[in-house]
């Protein structure tokens, strides 16, 4: 079983819960110079890398962050969907117990990739002690991917691995340690790392924005289940690292909001660091565009095997704060980042009233597949995409495919093949809320052109760090140091320089606060992997919402998976489990 040859590389200190698959590699990254795995430099850093979009799959980190937000659910669908152990439902309402497979893969995954740092470092630190300049720039890189790995472990388990030989057992550190750790990591490159070779692969400006996450959130790390007691000199250093980004000029905000999640996105000057896609690799995977998606809807008329999967749906709450902050106006004519409106639906087409898929041949208008593109962001009401007949080919016209409202055909509801996909707000655990109908869904990222099935070889680069972000960090570290003009002027400045459709480009704030920030860190950063962490700073993880009422703070932080624990017994007292679990 090649797992005991896996873990008898990395030794028994990351831990990792194996399942019994093949571990060989595959993994090929365009943003890799050299001639792939044969040559040293390059085959050492490419498994590292290659593991940062598993590392950020659906069904690991992404969604351990997503569900325990409280901008997201994903109920047991209609009975019969997306139950999974009821790993989603313990999630989403703060029930999780040690042995939930969401927590246990996405250690599994993360503990991975500090494995697989620490076997590129050891390969490439006696070729840049001999002079390789090549591999002494890989070396920089991959201390700064593992303490980048280890900052995702503190975040959510409030512990890091310390380890320099594959062959000896890790330190574990907790609290100030861990801070310090990994802080020291990122400190020794800083200044010597490359700057020009994103947003593949980590460069200075990656360094800096890690420097910023790590200072803005060290109160908590310090005492993940306390009040945060944020330091005037850490807030400082928070405005000192996005100042250097900002202040490069190698970045620019993106006048389309949603071009930072399109196929081209590895171009986007916006983007500072993101799992390099690209399309290559069969494990190059669309799962942040399809997973909340109908799964009748088939947004990509070239492709009849490409759609969505019914997975979560934003929650009501979440979508009050829209509703709230924009009054008796639509979020999605106020607000470019809610919504964007790729699919004109012909006038005469859109009262659907008395039409039903009984009556409906003729009520389609055409589309060029290469011209068709599903709406984007916030998706409510009845949608709208070409359609199969019975052989399960889809319905042509004259100058492409039909394009028709979206038959519910998934699910055992009192909708299925009579009515329309209509999402609606309501979504809980409920009978009714558990629909596949029900929630409104996000469309943020492009269904990748390159993918042939819309899953896997996705060209869509997932985004782990944009300008945007370094604003609104610089933001609230003026905010907390008391400057609410300056942080008003820098989130005013983000809010602005959505112009690519100057009627949703949002207005300026009058005034700021911490509410107003957090509240706009949800609007700009929503279902990329922030609002947990920005929940636990902002004091609203223990907040109540859709089916969540759990307020220990305890659950601030994830149980180690149980099978760690069981796996480190013969070091007593080596790995404890956090408490309140």
């Amino acid at each position: 079983m090649k797992n005991k040859i896996i873990i008898a590389l990395f030794g028994i200190g990351l831990l990792a819960n194996f399942s019994c698959t093949d571990l060989e590699e595959d993994v090929i990254d365009e943003s890799l110079e050299g001639s792939g795995q044969a040559e040293a430099v390059s085959g050492a850093i490419a498994p590292a890398y290659g593991q940062v979009a598993w590392v950020w799959r659906h069904t690991n980190y992404y969604g351990l962050q997503l569900i325990a937000a409280d901008e997201a659910i994903l109920p047991y669908r209609g009975g019969v969907d997306w139950y999974d152990g009821g790993k989603f439902l313990e999630a989403h309402s703060h029930t999780i117990a040690p042995g939930n497979d969401l927590v246990g893969s996405s250690w599994n995954e993360v503990t991975r990739n500090i494995s697989r740092t620490l076997s590129a470092i050891e390969v490439l630190r006696p070729l840049a002690e001999a002079g390789d300049a090549e591999a002494e720039g890989a070396l920089y890189e991959m201390i700064a991917l593992r303490a980048y790995m280890n900052m995702l472990m503190l975040d959510s388990w409030g512990l890091v691995f310390k380890k320099e030989v594959s062959s000896e057992l890790s330190e574990i550190l907790r609290g100030e340690e861990a801070i310090d750790y990994i802080e020291s990591e990122f400190l020794s490159v800083v200044d010597v790392i490359n700057t020009s070779r994103g947003p593949g692969r980590i460069t200075q400006a990656a360094v800096w924005g890690f420097l910023a996450r790590l200072n803005l959130n060290k109160a908590v790390y310090r005492d993940p289940y306390g009040t945060p007691n944020f330091s005037t000199e850490e807030m400082d250093r928070v405005i000192e690292y996005t100042d250097n980004i900002i202040n490069s000029g190698a970045f620019s905000l993106s006048p389309e909001y949603f071009d930072l999640f399109n196929d081209d996105n590895n171009s986007n000057p916006e983007l500072i660091f993101g799992a390099d896609q690209r399309g290559v690799m069969n494990n190059e995977h669309s799962r942040w565009a399809y997973w909340s998606l109908a799964g009748s809807w088939f947004p990509r008329p070239e492709h009849p095997s490409a759609d969505g999967t019914d997975g979560p749906s934003i929650t009501s709450d979440f979508y009050q704060t829209w509703v709230d902050a924009y009054g008796g106006e639509d979020p999605a004519e106020a607000d470019a980042r809610f919504f964007m409106e790729n699919q004109m639906i012909p006038e005469e087409l859109q009262d659907l009233t008395g039409v039903t898929p009984e009556n409906d041949e003729d009520h389609y208008y055409c589309m060029s597949a290469e011209d068709f593109e599903i709406n984007r962001g916030i998706i409510r009401g009845v949608i709208w995409g070409p359609r199969k007949d019975e052989s399960g080919n889809f319905l042509t016209c004259d100058g492409g495919f039909r394009i028709y409202p979206v038959i519910q055909t998934k699910g055992n509801g009192p909708d299925k093949n009579v009515d329309y996909v209509n999402h609606t707000l309501q979504v809980d655990f409920t009978n009714e809320g558990r629909l596949h109908r029900n929630g409104y869904r996000v469309s943020k990222y492009q269904f990748s052109r390159t993918s042939p099935n819309g899953n896997n070889y996705s060209s869509v680069d997932l985004v782990l760090m944009r300008l945007a972000e370094i604003y609104l960090m610089r933001a609230e570290a003026k905010l907390r140091k008391g400057d609410n003009a300056g942080a008003l002027a820098d989130v005013n400045f983000l809010r602005a320089s959505r112009t690519a459709r100057p009627d949703q480009t949002p207005e300026a704030l009058g005034a700021i606060d911490l509410e107003i920030l957090y509240r706009e860190r949800g609007f700009e950063l929503y279902w990329e992997g922030f609002r947990r962490t920005d929940q636990i700073r902002f004091g609203h993880y223990e907040d109540t919402w859709t089916e969540k009422t759990d307020a220990d703070v305890h659950h601030r932080l994830f149980p180690i998976p149980q099978n760690a624990i069981d796996g480190a017994s013969n070091v007593p007292g080596y790995l404890e489990q956090n408490e309140g679990y």
